[in-house]
């Protein structure tokens, strides 16, 4: 269903092939990070890369909708700490993680950040809405998280690899929180986006000083390439196009697809193998974080959320997103 801005609804497989495309391009950005550590890019080069590359394409697209940078420096000190949480430190752990941890499973831990949000909210006070099967859901979700790892089998999955993973959709949710509240732009949305990887870019560049050295070969630099350009900041421009024309509600069902397609493209191009009890744990995360978006219904509330309203660059999740991080 379009919001009120557009000019006529979008048709229901104009709808799935929008939201088909939109999954792939940010469900994939875990098989190009693997494929460009495994072809010799350090990851804090290739996260700096991919910010970059990203800034480029959403600067080109707020030029081209002539949307400027924000002025206010109040704006760009919120802009500045969300690129922190959002962008520089999950792009970073994700990239650290994946070079222990088979991409299928980095998507399927990026999907845990409504737990972290969820529980986030808890401990601040700031979510009132937790009644029993949200609670119930939080438990559920870690506890797949645990029959994902196994932390209690010899060479299970657990380890500074996996820690890293589950830190970096802990950080979303964080970014999140914090984006709610100090960065809901309501005029040029895609201007903010760019100034965000901007300050993404910066940060990141503060820590090559201590990055290892790289030597990334033609396959790495492609895999980085379509990693910024495609699933970073070209899925920051969907996923805004998908909350103005179809709502948010259909913008954040896109999450539920992202583990789907890390798992897929990590089995058929890197062979990466699932095991019964790693499956599982995925299904029981994806069921907890299913739970944790469940929402007592009050007498007289709408049944659809307001359009137009939406926490801006909400990926995939219960809060506003990329990047995303995105978006990850």
């Amino acid at each position: 269903m379009a919001s009120p801005v557009t000019a006529s609804p979008s048709s229901p497989l104009r709808s799935s092939l929008r939201m088909a495309g939109l999954a792939l391009l940010w469900g994939s950005g875990f098989l190009w990070i693997k494929v460009a550590l495994d072809h010799g890019m350090s990851p804090a080069h290739l996260t700096l890369t991919r910010c970059a590359l990203g800034t480029a394409v959403l600067l080109l697209l707020a030029r081209g909708a002539r949307q400027r940078l924000p002025r206010s420096r109040v704006l760009w000190l919120h802009v500045t700490v969300a690129a922190l949480f959002c962008n520089a430190i999950p792009f970073a752990l994700f990239a650290l993680g994946e070079q222990t941890v088979d991409s299928g499973i980095a998507g399927v831990m990026n999907a845990t950040t409504p737990l972290w949000s969820l529980l986030l909210g808890a401990v601040l006070g700031t979510d009132r809405a937790f009644h029993p099967l949200r609670l119930a859901g939080l438990f559920l979700g870690f506890a797949g998280v645990l029959l994902i790892f196994a932390p209690w089998q010899h060479g299970g999955l657990a380890g500074w690899g996996a820690g890293a993973l589950l830190a970096a959709a802990a950080s979303y949710a964080i970014a999140f929180t914090y984006m709610a509240r100090h960065l809901t732009p309501r005029g040029a949305p895609l201007a903010v986006s760019a100034a965000q990887l901007l300050m993404a870019t910066a940060w990141t560049t503060l820590a090559l000083p201590a990055a290892a050295p790289t030597h990334p070969d033609t396959t790495a630099l492609l895999a980085v390439t379509v990693l910024g350009v495609f699933s970073t900041g070209l899925t920051f421009y969907l996923n805004y196009r998908m909350i103005a024309e179809e709502g948010p509600t259909s913008a954040a069902t896109v999450g539920y697809l992202l583990p789907v397609v890390s798992v897929t493209l990590g089995s058929l191009v890197l062979h990466e193998t699932l095991g019964p009890r790693t499956l599982a744990g995925m299904a029981v995360v994806l069921a907890g974080v299913a739970a944790t978006r469940t929402r007592p219904r009050t007498k007289g509330a709408p049944t659809h959320p307001p359009r137009g309203r939406a926490p801006w660059l909400t990926p995939r999740r219960t809060a506003p997103p990329p990047r995303p991080e995105p978006a990850e």
